[in-house]
């Protein structure tokens, strides 16, 4: 086959080329870089329109999740309380200081790993993603740790170990870097890089942004928002956030306002009709029947639902493959005995369950992802037993047993990568199941207490005199459809990405 050169003809070169000799591809004309697995995958994804939405989608649920304690709190940025005369006697910054650990370490973590992802090539991609996670897992194990700590200190009943919580160094800073050192531990031995420095260079920003978001900000946020009112009174001066409505507080008017009633009157036209003595600021989309912010708490529900979604998955993924790994790799009585466990977990109702503990047990985030996380395993566990039944008689897992590599290698280092894509797909599914499950118990008034839930707005349609306001179906009802139904979308563009039969009708 002769070569139509239009351009540059070089070794290696290929633009221009429309056909090449065997000659030519014998020195590396018109040769095209093989792409690796999940890079051709991720750009199969990426060219359909319902996967680009879907990321669009879930990326901005993803960016309020990090930002919204910034830019919805009824917290001033800047405080400056005035004397008699109206001089400034004090400023002070209530919104960075009612800023709670968990938004002080997510918000850093997102910077931290952006730039990490952005900027260190050397490392392959997928290892730096999952180098990411694991950082993290220990960042979320410090802060949730400490907080317990904190709680159940400053709930003793002894006064001096009451202050010793307040003291920084000689309390807050060794707790966490304690429980920092541990977590770090554990996980540089499983990170998937080989550089020993880079690994403990990993953990160690890990470990130091957990220290400092629970170091810094220990205490719950305030719950009072007085600051509107020593306004009003000429007391103090105030600069607020883009929404100054924190979720949870209550406006003195405008309980159920929509943004525009029937008559054509706006909030404010309302607000300055009732002579609101604060002057209370527009709601956007209106407001519950307890007078709070349905904006704020619509941008504040999307980290319940995220984290949710993605820790009970990751929960349930990780109990999911290690069943799944013994049962597809021994096969015989252990099959036997652990797929009637898996039947059994299969024929529990996920939401009756959820009710009943929600009865029986604490109503906090921490509980749901427990339960969600250890129910909904039984399908990571029969993918990952089918890809194991299928890979354990291939040479290379019958060579890693030969050369005498232990157990947990064979199964998660060897076999897992290569049978783990089928699970990936299945935790897309799961991951709109959870918010699902969320949503709905949050409908029936069990879900997480004191915290913005998507389904808890959505009960709220109707209230308690039966009249129908309709922002609150309408805009928690649309971003719960289109979370879910982006997550769905994604997990089919995934599952057809990687399907070897459509793979091979593509080429």
């Amino acid at each position: 086959m002769m070569a139509s050169n239009a351009g540059n003809s070089g070794v290696g070169g290929t633009r221009g080329l429309t056909a090449v000799s065997g000659v030519q591809l014998a020195q590396g004309i018109g040769v095209q870089e093989a792409k690796g697995f999940w890079a051709d995958a991720w750009e199969t994804v990426t060219k359909r329109t319902g996967a680009r939405f879907a990321l669009f989608w879930l990326g901005v649920v993803a960016l309020f999740a990090v930002i919204a304690p910034f830019i919805a709190s009824g917290h001033p940025i800047v405080h400056r309380e005035l004397d008699e005369a109206g001089s400034v006697v004090r400023t002070t910054y209530p919104l960075i200081r009612n800023l709670s650990a968990g938004d002080v370490a997510l918000a850093l973590g997102s910077v931290v790993g952006i730039g990490w992802m952005l900027g260190w090539r050397k490392i392959q991609r997928s290892d730096r993603l999952l180098t990411l996670l694991m950082c993290g897992v220990i960042v979320g194990v410090i802060v949730i740790g400490c907080t317990f700590v904190f709680s159940q200190v400053r709930d003793s009943d002894v006064r001096a170990t009451r202050e010793l919580a307040q003291n920084l160094w000689a309390f807050r800073v060794p707790v966490a870097s304690g429980i920092g050192a541990i977590a770090a531990a554990g996980v540089a031995m499983i990170l998937p890089i080989r550089s020993l420095s880079v690994r403990i260079m990993c953990v160690s920003v890990a470990v130091l942004v957990g220290v400092f978001a629970v170091a810094g900000w220990p205490k719950k946020p305030l719950q009072t928002f007085p600051y509107r009112e020593m306004i009003a009174a000429k007391q103090a001066e105030g600069v607020f956030t883009l929404i100054p409505f924190s979720p949870n507080q209550r406006s003195i008017t405008g309980n159920l306002l929509p943004p525009r009633t029937a008559d054509g009157m706006t909030k404010d036209d309302v607000v300055n009709k009732v002579a609101s003595p604060v002057g209370a600021p527009l709601h956007m989309v209106g407001t519950d029947s307890l007078g709070q912010d349905v904006l704020s708490q619509l941008l504040h529900a999307c980290r319940l639902s995220i984290s949710i979604g993605l820790v009970s998955t990751g929960i349930a993924v990780v109990i999911g493959v290690t069943i799944g790994a013994m049962m597809g790799y021994f096969g015989g009585w252990i099959d036997l005995l652990l797929s009637r466990v898996v039947e059994i977990f299969m024929s529990v109702p996920v939401l009756f369950l959820l009710i009943v503990a929600a009865a029986v047990l604490p109503r906090n985030t921490y509980v749901m992802m427990a339960i969600i996380g250890c129910v909904t395993w039984t399908g990571a566990a029969r993918f990952t037993r089918a890809e194991f039944l299928r890979l354990r008689n291939q040479d290379f897992v019958q060579a890693a047993k030969a050369v005498g590599l232990p157990l947990r290698s064979v199964l998660f280092k060897h076999m897992l990568p290569n049978g783990v894509t089928p699970v990936l797909v299945d935790a897309s599914f799961a991951v709109a199941a959870a918010i699902l499950f969320e949503a709905a118990l949050s409908y029936l008034g069990l879900g997480p207490d004191e915290q913005a839930s998507w389904g808890r707005l959505l009960s709220d349609a109707t209230g308690t005199s039966g009249q129908f306001n309709w922002w609150l179906a309408i805009f928690p009802g649309v971003i719960i459809f289109l979370t879910v139904l982006s997550y769905n979308m994604l997990g089919e563009a995934t599952r057809d990405a990687i399907d070897p039969k459509l793979k091979k009708a593509r080429v």
